[in-house]
């Protein structure tokens, strides 16, 4: 009966508990508003190129696709797959949500079982062990029972340990609040790794096709230099030229010699690079990637949308976000802290000298009852630690503002990169065709007698420089093209990994 008056006076005083419980201190979480212009300027949606930005939301995510290489579709797809930070990264997130599990038990009663045995003895030379012997030898009156006292003694214990704290000012609840905040950072932060990789393949895709067609131009003008200089030694021969022009041609062939390996040497690590992202050994993908391709054209029309859109779609800034969220969380349960807490414990179970003595009720042994704690004086500890958390929170909300800010600043910068690029594209375009012209002109003049071999020499080598510094702007606008698309954050929204999605 006593048992059962401490269970229902343990359960009311649950119940009361319960109901007081429904407080939850510090401040709640409100998903910032971003602050963005309302537009990008007039400077970086200039349309002066072959492809314009236009502020509309992008359709397609996998961003790759528009530049309709179906090799760079085949990479990205497989780096998405095979890359070993991408792995490591997704582990991040099963372990983010394994912590909430842990976190979230903190809430919950606990209940242990225990069984023990111990065999004690104390010593004849101490006062407890002399005590024990002599109460053991006493024998009493007739008739009158005296308790045993053995030494030494066993003694059998079976039992259980219940213990529940409530969570009165919801402390355990903005320590899971955090705890999923932060497997939304760790969702953010895999996300923000898969936008990287997504653009470091297609980078180095462009410089590797970039660098292809760098070797093609210069191994076509190694085969007309070569013919220029056979084509002087037999007018050598034919007493039409001299020796000067043929050593001067014979330069400028060695000079173009020693510029593939230079070349060879940077297609081997493009190719060893995109081998690493794809988790592969280097030169894996040599067989596959040798064969010259163009480079990649940019499609007509580039949707990148408005500024406000980045705060759903770049992974940082959701990443900053979930940071202020677990910082604000964090406010609540340093708060929770400064008020009292009751936990309640009840342990049960049976004690006894001999195994066969456990089974009767006056072996029970129980106890029930709250124990209530107030911290008093803890020398400003836990005030400290509010302020501390308040902080912390004011720093993040700092620091998603700057993120946001940077975000703006990347595809401005992005846009006018990717514009400005272009116009000097075209404006390289027209240089060859002149530079062609004018080594016609040259080598018309040289045959007619009227200028010297130098003419033609110097035409060369412009003609061969400004085609190069053409293949290294045709690769920059694709390449500016990748850094605006990872500038905006797409590609992680599509055919996301489940767990990331959970």
């Amino acid at each position: 009966m006593r048992m059962q008056a401490a269970v229902r006076s343990l359960a009311l005083s649950a119940t009361c508990i319960l109901a007081l419980g429904a407080c939850t201190v510090g401040p709640d979480f409100f998903s910032p508003k971003p602050d963005t212009p309302a537009g990008w300027t007039d400077t970086a949606l200039i349309a002066t190129g072959k492809s314009v930005a236009v502020p509309v939301p992008p359709s397609n995510d996998a961003w790759w696709q528009s530049f309709r290489d179906p090799e760079l579709t085949s990479l990205v797809t497989r780096a998405r797959a095979a890359n070993l930070d991408l792995k490591e990264a997704g582990l991040r997130i099963a372990e983010s949500r394994i912590q909430e599990r842990i976190t979230a038990a903190a809430a919950l009663p606990t209940l242990d079982a225990n069984a023990s045995y111990a065999s004690t003895r104390f010593s004849d030379k101490t006062v407890q062990g002399g005590l024990y012997n002599s109460l053991g030898n006493f024998k009493g009156a007739p008739g009158v029972a005296v308790p045993s006292f053995p030494n030494p003694y066993d003694q059998y214990q079976l039992g259980f340990d219940a213990s529940w704290e409530p969570d009165l000012f919801g402390g355990v609840k903005r320590s899971e609040e955090a705890a999923s905040a932060n497997t939304e950072n760790a969702i953010a932060q895999r996300r923000d790794a898969l936008v990287s990789l997504e653009g470091e393949v297609a980078r180095d895709y462009m410089d590797l096709r970039g660098t292809q067609l760098k070797l093609s131009i210069t191994t076509e003008t190694l085969k007309a230099n070569r013919e220029t200089l056979t084509l002087l030694r037999q007018r050598r021969s034919a007493q039409l030229g001299n020796d000067l022009d043929i050593a001067n041609e014979a330069a400028q062939v060695t000079a173009t010699e020693a510029q593939l390996p230079l070349l060879r040497r940077e297609i081997d690590s493009d190719i060893n690079q995109l081998s690493l992202l794809l988790a592969r050994e280097p030169g894996a993908l040599k067989a596959e990637l040798e064969a010259p391709e163009a480079v990649p054209p940019v499609p007509p029309e580039v949707p990148i949308g408005l500024p406000g859109d980045l705060a759903r779609r770049r992974p940082d800034i959701r990443a900053a976000e979930a940071t202020l969220h677990a910082a604000t969380a964090q406010v609540g349960v340093a708060v929770a802290n400064l008020y009292p807490s009751i936990s309640f414990s009840a342990p049960f179970g049976v004690q006894a000298e001999r195994l066969p003595d456990l089974a009767p009720w006056a072996a029970a042994f129980y106890q029930a009852g709250p124990t209530i704690t107030l911290p008093i004086f803890e020398g400003g500890r836990l005030h400290a630690t509010v302020t501390l958390e308040e902080a912390a929170q004011k720093e993040a909300a700092v620091d998603y503002a700057k993120t946001v800010l940077n975000a703006v600043h990347d595809v401005e910068n992005a846009l006018i990169t990717y514009s400005t690029e272009q116009q000097r594209e075209k404006s390289l375009q027209a240089t060859v065709v002149e530079n062609r012209r004018a080594l016609d002109l040259a080598w018309q003049r040289y045959r007619d007698g009227i200028a010297t071999f130098l003419d033609v020499l110097d035409a060369q080598r412009t003609l061969l420089a400004t085609q190069l510094t053409l293949a290294d702007s045709t690769q920059a606008v694709s390449t500016d093209l990748v850094a605006l698309y990872k500038a905006l954050g797409g590609g992680w929204q599509i055919d996301e990994p489940r767990e990331a999605m959970k």
